[in-house]
């Protein structure tokens, strides 16, 4: 039986749990606040309210599930008072992401501790930043250890953000990597030490781990699964190419070379489409970049609305693990321009479903919107390639991936 902890269930986790439990092989699932989707309260509820609950909710029943509630509890509800700045805090506060992670982990320990000398456990399956602690009690129980690491490991992750607050100083705010404790660093070193499986979303992250670890111990890739594809809204042949980003609105994600790009495109046909989370006020992004629409957050239904309504998505990230949006964009039709480190470039088919592009390079970025915006007729063929690849990738063919990764480490 296998032990899952991670303290939020995105979108991959879930494919993991969902192909543990239907292969009976999940022991508990270890979280921070969720609830069964057969739970009756949960159908009682106004339709507004349940649609806001039902993203924490999982098809696995109430008993295999362990709550750490309290500080997500009080993350979620924090204002923005100068006490609740504090609670949530980088690393610090109290109920911050980081004290979150640690909780769940903690938790996934002293349930592995209270197993021990039943045999039920054969394994344990954690992410980065929830798995030194439980990682600790699983090595001297004897419980074989298989890490998800979701994005590029800290030290490669490191570099490349150090590098951009060099190129980009202004940015440098927007990072977020850039200041990590050492502690939390030496945890993710040990987390990588103590794992006996690694599973990557990409070739990127792969590449990323330190050649001596990958020569000792298995390291594989299982890339992510897509949503399902949309019916695409009918291709534009004429009129101002709209490229969407999506994502925070961070050098991380290669916003800051964007902008450059779109310094270069004197022309009056494209227009660049900017939906994310802010890091600084808006007309702090404008005094870099005037032409731009932005666009805020929202549900899900109406981000693949507007994605709908755009031409190509474009992502050329620095630090990444696999950005799912891409696969989001490509399912609504979008051809992609990114970049290797966006963890995507098994879905580029250079010229059909897109195009990857080096990181650092806003003058190829400005030739590729440029080519998109002049060949209108083949991004009409790119969208309907981009929609047959996102097909080809399922979260439960991912799953069962996973799945068969952590058999061959555990023997179940």
């Amino acid at each position: 039986m296998i032990l899952l902890s991670h303290p939020f269930g995105n979108a991959n986790v879930r494919a993991v749990l969902d192909a543990l439990q239907e292969s009976e092989l999940l022991a508990r699932y270890v979280t921070a606040l969720g609830w069964s989707n057969h739970a009756r309260w949960l159908q009682l509820l106004p339709d507004s309210m349940r649609a806001k609950l039902v993203r924490r909710a999982y098809k696995i029943p109430s008993a295999k599930m362990q709550l750490e509630p309290a500080r997500e509890i009080t993350r979620l509800l924090a204002g923005d008072s100068s006490l609740a700045r504090q609670l949530v805090e980088h690393e610090r506060g109290w109920a911050s992401i980081d004290q979150v992670w640690r909780s769940v982990d903690q938790a996934a320990a002293r349930y592995l501790r209270a197993c021990a000398g039943t045999g039920e456990i054969r394994g344990i399956y954690a992410y980065e930043d929830c798995a030194r602690d439980s990682f600790r009690v699983a090595r001297d129980l004897g419980v074989r250890r298989i890490y998800d690491l979701p994005i590029a490991y800290y030290a490669t992750a490191q570099r490349l953000l150090h590098e951009e607050a060099g190129r980009y100083p202004d940015w440098e705010p927007t990072l977020g990597g850039t200041r990590d404790s050492t502690e939390k660093l030496a945890r993710k070193a040990e987390e990588l030490e103590l794992a006996e499986l690694i599973v990557c979303p990409s070739a990127f992250v792969f590449d990323s781990v330190p050649a001596q670890t990958r020569a000792a111990k298995p390291c594989v890739v299982v890339p992510f699964g897509s949503p399902a594809v949309v019916a695409a809204e009918p291709a534009r042949r004429t009129g101002t190419l709209r490229v969407l980003f999506a994502g925070a609105m961070t050098q991380r994600k290669g916003l800051a070379d964007l902008f450059a790009a779109m310094q270069l495109i004197s022309r009056t046909d494209v227009e660049l489409v900017v939906m994310g989370s802010l890091l600084r006020p808006l007309d702090w992004y404008r005094e870099r970049c005037a032409r731009f629409t932005y666009e805020p957050p929202r549900p899900h239904a109406q981000v693949l609305r507007l994605m709908g309504s755009c031409d190509v998505f474009v992502l050329p990230s620095i630090v990444e693990g696999r950005a799912l949006v891409q696969q989001e964009a490509m399912a609504c039709g979008l051809p992609l321009i990114a970049t290797k480190n966006a963890g995507g470039d098994d879905l580029i088919v250079e010229g059909e479903t897109g195009f990857l592009v080096p990181i650092r390079s806003p003058e190829v970025l400005a030739e590729k919107i440029s080519w998109c915006a002049d060949n209108r007729e083949a991004i009409c063929g790119m969208r309907i390639a981009a929609q047959r690849r996102a097909a080809e990738l399922t979260w439960r063919d991912y799953g069962q991936k996973v799945l068969a990764a952590i058999r061959s480490t555990t023997g179940e």
